[in-house]
C-alpha cells in the first residue's frame, strides 16, 4: 500500500513526511510513503507589475538624469560668467524674456515685426522647398553615380571641387540669378544640402553584393526591377543618412542666409534683436535653433533606424 504526500517546492511537507514514516514504523507496518512534489505557490498579484514598474522607472532615470545634469552643468556655468554683469544677460532675465516671447509667439504687427513663432515657419517652409528640390536632383544621382562606374568618375571631380565651397559663397550667385532673397536661400540651401544625399546614396549602391546583380543578370531582370526589387530596399539606410546629413546642413545654411537677405526668418529675427541691443533675444534664438533643428534630426534618426535592416 502506498500513501501518497503532497510536499511543495520549498520541502514545506518534509515533517509530515518524517511523521508518518514515524507512525507506521511504531505500529509495525510496512508501508511505501511516496512524495509528491507540488507546484510553488501562485505569484502575490501585483508583484510582477511592480518589479516591471521598476526597471521602467531605473531606465527612465538612467536615460534622463545625465542630459539634464548636462543642461544643469551649462547653466550653471552661465550664471557663474554673469553673476559679476557685462554684455551677456544671466539665465534669470532670460528665462523672463522667454517668458514674455513665447506668451505670444505669433504675433503680427507688421511685415518685419513678427512673433518668433512665424519666423521659424517661414525659415522651416525656405528648408523645406530647398531641402525637397535636392532630395529629388540628389538621391536620383546618387544612385546613378553608384551604378554606372564611368559616370562615377566623370563627376567625382566636379562634386569634389564644388562640395567644400561655403554655403554664404552661393548666395550672391542666387541673388545675381533670382533678383529676390527667397529664391536665393532656397537656392543656396539646395546646392549645399545636395552633396550628402549624392554621396552616401551612391556608396550605398557600391556597396549591394555583387551576387545579388548576377543572380538579377541571369533573371534578365529590367534596370527598374534591379532598382526597386534589389538596389533600393539595400541602399535606403545609406539614403537616409545622407538625408539626415542633409537636413542638419539645410538648417545651418538658412540662418546664415536669413541674416543677409532679410525678410522674415529665425536668421533675420537674430539679426533684427542685434541691432535692437536685445541680446537675451539673441540667446532665445540660439536654444530655438537648436531644438528645433534636434528634433528634425532624431524624427529621420527614428526613420532611419525604422529602416535599418540590417540590425535586425
Amino acid at each position: 500500500m502506498t500513501l501518497a504526500v503532497v510536499a511543495d517546492r520549498n520541502d514545506a511537507g518534509t515533517a509530515e513526511v518524517k511523521g508518518l514514516r514515524a507512525e507506521l514504523a511504531a505500529r509495525g507496518k510496512s508501508r511505501t510513503v511516496k512524495v509528491v512534489a507540488a507546484d510553488a505557490p501562485a505569484a502575490v498579484p501585483g508583484r510582477g507589475g511592480g518589479a516591471r514598474l521598476g526597471e521602467w522607472m531605473r531606465a527612465l532615470m538612467q536615460a534622463s538624469l545625465p542630459p539634464l545634469a548636462g543642461l544643469a552643468l551649462l547653466i550653471g556655468l552661465w550664471h557663474l560668467a554673469t553673476m559679476n554683469g557685462g554684455g551677456i544677460p544671466t539665465p534669470g532675465k532670460t528665462w523672463d524674456a522667454a517668458v514674455a516671447i513665447f506668451a505670444d509667439p505669433f504675433y503680427r504687427a507688421g511685415p518685419n515685426d513678427q512673433g518668433i513663432g512665424w519666423n521659424v515657419l517661414a525659415s522651416l517652409q525656405r528648408v523645406a522647398i530647398g531641402f525637397g528640390i535636392a532630395a529629388l536632383v540628389g538621391i536620383p544621382a546618387g544612385f546613378l553615380l553608384g551604378r554606372f562606374a564611368v559616370l562615377s568618375r566623370m563627376m567625382n571631380p566636379i562634386i569634389s571641387l564644388l562640395r567644400p565651397v561655403s554655403p554664404l559663397a552661393w548666395l550672391p550667385i542666387g541673388l545675381l540669378v533670382f533678383q529676390r532673397a527667397d529664391p536665393a536661400a532656397t537656392w543656396t540651401i539646395f546646392i549645399c544640402s545636395i552633396w550628402p544625399m549624392i554621396l552616401n546614396t551612391a556608396q550605398g549602391v557600391t556597396r549591394v553584393p555583387q551576387d545579388y546583380l548576377n543572380v538579377a543578370r541571369v533573371l534578365n531582370l529590367s534596370e527598374w526591377k534591379v532598382f526597386t526589387k534589389i538596389l533600393f530596399p539595400a541602399v535606403l539606410p545609406y539614403m537616409l543618412t545622407g538625408i539626415r546629413l542633409s537636413i542638419g546642413t539645410a538648417w545651418l545654411v538658412i540662418v546664415a542666409a536669413e541674416m543677409l537677405t532679410g525678410g522674415v526668418g529665425i536668421g533675420f529675427w537674430v539679426w533684427d534683436e542685434w541691432n535692437n541691443l536685445k541680446v537675451e533675444h539673441i540667446i532665445i534664438a540660439i536654444f530655438v535653433i537648436g531644438i528645433v533643428g534636434l528634433i528634425l534630426e532624431q524624427a529621420l534618426m527614428l526613420v532611419a533606424r525604422r529602416f535599418n535592416y540590417e540590425s535586425r
